[in-house]
């Protein structure tokens, strides 16, 4: 992680009151748009650092293949994703502004539909490992 050097991070206090604000104009919004009943039912909010492509979506590329490894388990049946087939996925799948609630379905449309084709056609069989790559702009499996 790049973080910046410590004479050009803002002082603590600064990044404290830079929360505040967010805080204070969370507060403004959500009373001027709400009804006084909903806002009594919450109890806490909370504001999240958003995903970066580098770091955590990368990771959730890794974990999503492992569930449905996990599910194909009793057909003995394993997915891969190669290097740049991961990054492919990471950078397509990816929405700044959602987060990586696209990425599952991303990689349900170019993968498991794939393989789902794969193992009803007989292509995939028991015992099999599926490849995926990049070819052309598209995850292809080997």
């Amino acid at each position: 992680m790049n973080e910046c050097p410590p004479s050009k991070r803002a002082p603590r206090r600064a990044r404290r009151e830079e929360v505040s604000d967010q805080f204070g104009n969370l507060a403004w919004l959500s009373a001027k748009n709400s009804h006084t009943e909903f806002l009594n039912r919450i109890d806490e909010t909370i504001l999240f650092k958003p995903l970066t492509l580098e770091e955590t979506i990368t990771t959730i590329v890794d974990l999503l293949p492992a569930d449905l490894n996990k599910r194909l388990a009793d057909k003995r049946v394993t997915v891969v994703l190669d290097k740049k087939a991961k990054e492919w996925a990471a950078e397509k799948g990816y929405d700044p502004v959602v987060g990586a609630r696209p990425l599952k379905r991303f990689l349900q449309r170019h993968i498991e539909t794939q393989l789902a084709r794969a193992l009803v056609g007989g292509k995939v069989g028991e015992g099999s490992e599926a490849t995926f790559s990049v070819k052309d702009d598209a995850l292809v499996m080997k």
